[in-house]
């Protein structure tokens, strides 16, 4: 039986948690990208023993999505999403859509996603990524798939974009960092809110004064590895298998048990991503990485 790390370094066999251990789903991570070409396999057999029970790949540009989609089709605890970051929004063009439409349509992607808006960076012009985010959501709409929204410094450009298309579209905004207001309206447009490593940090108190009003059954978790470590391991690399760290210090925040935490926003993931229905018999299991 595998352990799962507690804060601290102090490890903890997973029956020590129960059954519901095994139910703790990371659903923002970037398998696909090049931090993990040394040894995925590895990291995918490490989340299996620390209870992962899937792991959603999210793609950024097209070569990274055809990656999440050919590791979806070869790991049974894998499932992908398909999506333009407006890091490179500035190199769409009218085929890029043509191509994520195809894609999306492969077993086991379940998502439009890494989209939205960033103005930190503003590697792509603001006007661009409006543009082209507008036109993914347009997508996850024809398909009938939700959205993973990403959000940097763009909380009100963000939300106008969404405004219009309440009822239309569900979905999540990944690693949330805005305040109480934008929580509120985002749950009240019909989004789900997902916590990452930041979650764990010392400063993130405003962070944790949300997960707390978060309604249980619109909280997810995740890692967006190889980015944002937890505490327990930040500055290094961070993987799906730490996810169990932000899960554990959710539970704490809402005064919770473990097990209910990861039972709870497991079963959230699975309901808003259609996990049950994208589930593959035939798929190739590469040995003990997949979990399976």
């Amino acid at each position: 039986m595998g352990q799962i790390p507690r804060l601290g370094g102090e490890m903890l066999k997973k029956e020590a948690f129960g059954v519901q251990a095994d139910m703790t789903i990371d659903t923002h991570a970037h398998l696909e990208m090049e931090a993990f070409e040394g040894d995925r396999e590895a990291v995918l057999k490490r989340a299996a023993e620390a209870g992962i029970a899937a792991i959603i790949t999210v793609g950024t540009t097209i070569p990274d999505c055809e990656k999440a989609v050919a590791l979806a089709r070869s790991y049974r605890s894998v499932y992908a999403a398909v999506g333009i970051h407006p890091h490179d929004a500035k190199g769409m063009d009218d085929s890029t859509c043509d191509r994520l439409r195809a894609l999306a349509r492969e077993d086991k992607v379940v998502a439009i996603g890494e989209i939205g808006l960033d103005f930190f960076y503003n590697l792509s012009p603001r006007e661009v990524q409006i543009r082209r985010f507008e036109e993914q959501l347009d997508l996850a709409e024809e398909l009938e798939l939700p959205v993973i929204i990403h959000n940097r410094e763009a909380h009100a450009e963000t939300l106008r974009v969404l405004r219009p298309r309440k009822g239309r579209l569900r979905g999540v905004l990944h690693c949330f960092s805005g305040d109480l207001a934008m929580a509120g309206e985002c749950l009240a447009l019909g989004f789900h809110l997902s916590v990452a490593g930041p979650l764990t940090y010392p400063k993130a108190g405003r962070l944790r004064d949300v997960a707390r009003i978060i309604p249980l059954d619109r909280l997810l978790i995740e890692t967006d590895a190889p980015y944002l470590a937890p505490q327990a391991y930040r500055g290094k690399r961070n993987e799906p298998s730490y996810v169990v760290e932000t899960a554990r210090r959710l539970a704490e925040i809402r005064g919770l048990p473990f097990e209910d935490l990861a039972r709870l926003t497991s079963a959230n993931a699975r309901r808003l991503f259609n996990l049950d229905g994208k589930d593959d018999d035939d798929v190739r299991v590469a040995g003990k990485a997949a979990g399976g």
